[in-house]
């Protein structure tokens, strides 16, 4: 039977101190009864000889030192089914959809492992997510986690649903699924999110888990680790091919913060926890293939950038974890460009091993390496023309002047709606490169050249 103690010490914040309990486990539930009859939820935070930590994911407002906690020796558990395909979850996933309550096929602890390194599968296939920016020059890789920076204000949501919309595998018969996980989002957020997925029928092959940001911190913080636990059942149970997309990674490390605040704990870097990535690696980690498994999670993280800066310590661990990052940037955005995906800082760092011959294509490489010289090269005279003016510039320079503009008003440019197969994305890099002299083609062979070139193909 288990005892009920009322020998809460302390309330702070979002935590509850309680003493002189018998021993607990790091993550075991805990009920609060209340002094009206209610009761409220907990998960064991830390615990040491004489005082437990409680954080209450409702909030503690209520609680007294006359309240009543029950620790009830299990940690926390999703409900998990195939059929919660096309539903929405809220943060600690219960369906807000009004929809029937979710009947598990199993129910597995969210604190889930990164993948063991020799059990791990080496990411191979491409994903096609119809944005070019990303398909073309930064290839997402089926089982890779890929983190999107950007900033206040830019249109990181809309990116992220036209990802969720038109991301595909190609040549597979596996099926596909998204998982959409939104953090800390604001009510207005959560409508647009929902009347997206509703108007287009992406909601039939996704689950979606919905954190409000009028929801408790603590709440965020199982939030993603709900929608992986989602991720990894479909996938590695069910067989799909999951992708996985996290908004805003910033609001779960900002809960990080204010929980770490409340603890009283010695801050690190600008205030954020120490421990803050180890705390992202046991999310980030969770992506990848498995050896003999038939299906794979794949990642999206999306964050915004405090003041835009790329060296704030939530990009900067970021970074770290994961295989590269897409920059979305602001100059772009100015320019009225969507997606405002800025190719130069961006990078994916598996690229090379889901694009060529059998996967997208046998020219990818070389048409995302000239592109990518190109449009650097070309961004670069452009600090130039401000000095000398553009007259000053040798005709292959104005050539590569025209070459960015036209790179970014062709190339990155596309409508919200407009989904891109492979082949639209590297003919289109082609036709710009045809408009450059054959002598700054320095990164396509001849051989490719003869076969793919507009020029060769119309005298053909």
């Amino acid at each position: 039977m288990q005892k009920e103690y009322k020998t809460i010490k302390e309330i702070s914040g979002p935590l509850v101190f309680v003493e002189k309990t018998e021993p607990v486990s790091y993550g075991e539930l805990v009920q609060v009864s209340l002094p009206d009859g209610s009761t409220k939820r907990g998960q064991v935070l830390d615990t040491s000889h004489d005082i437990v930590v409680v954080q209450i994911f409702e909030g503690t407002s209520g609680i007294d030192k006359q309240s009543g906690v029950k620790f009830l020796g299990e940690t926390i558990k999703i409900n998990l089914s195939k059929d919660m395909l096309g539903r929405i979850m809220s943060g600690a996933g219960e369906p807000i959809d009004g929809g029937a309550p979710i009947i598990p096929e199993e129910r597995l602890e969210i604190i889930g492992a990164a993948i063991n390194p020799y059990s791990r599968d080496s990411p191979l296939e491409f994903i096609q997510t119809g944005i070019s920016t990303i398909d073309g020059l930064n290839t997402l890789v089926m089982g890779q986690k890929l983190p999107i920076f950007s900033g206040a204000g830019l249109p990181h949501n809309d990116i992220s649903l036209q990802i969720a919309r038109q991301a595909q595998t190609l040549g597979t018969d596996r099926d596909f699924a998204v998982v959409f996980c939104a953090m800390g989002i604001t009510d207005e957020e959560a409508q647009y999110f929902m009347a997206d997925f509703e108007r287009t029928g992406a909601l039939s092959r996704a689950v979606v888990f919905m954190n409000l940001a009028s929801d408790p911190a603590v709440e965020r913080l199982i939030t993603p680790r709900m929608a992986l636990t989602t991720a990894e059942y479909l996938a590695f149970e069910k067989g799909y091919d999951v992708l996985v997309i996290l908004t805003d990674m910033t609001n779960y490390c900002e809960a990080l913060r204010q929980i770490g605040a409340a603890r009283e704990e010695v801050p690190g870097r600008r205030g954020y926890p120490g421990y803050m990535y180890t705390d992202l690696a046991q999310i980030y980690e969770r992506a990848g293939l498995i050896k003999g498994k038939s299906g794979s999670v794949t990642q999206i993280p999306i964050l915004t950038m405090p003041g835009d800066d790329i060296t704030h310590p939530i990009p900067d661990l970021t970074g770290y974890i994961t295989e590269g990052q897409i920059v979305v940037s602001r100059e772009l955005h100015r320019k009225g460009l969507y997606p405002p995906n800025f190719v130069l800082p961006s990078l994916s760092r598996l690229m090379n091993a889901g694009i060529g011959d059998k996967k997208t294509r046998e020219d990818h490489k070389q048409v995302s390496d000239q592109l990518y010289a190109g449009y650097a090269e070309g961004n670069d005279l452009r600090g130039l023309v401000a000095i000398v003016g553009k007259e000053a510039l040798s005709e292959r320079d104005q050539k590569l002047l025209e070459f960015a503009d036209e790179f970014e008003s062709l190339f990155v440019t596309q409508g919200r709606e407009e989904n891109r197969t492979i082949e639209d994305t590297l003919e289109i890099g082609w036709g710009m490169l045809s408009k450059l002299p054959e002598s700054a083609l320095t990164r396509i062979d001849r051989k490719t050249l003869e076969k793919y070139h507009p020029a060769y193909r119309k005298s053909k």
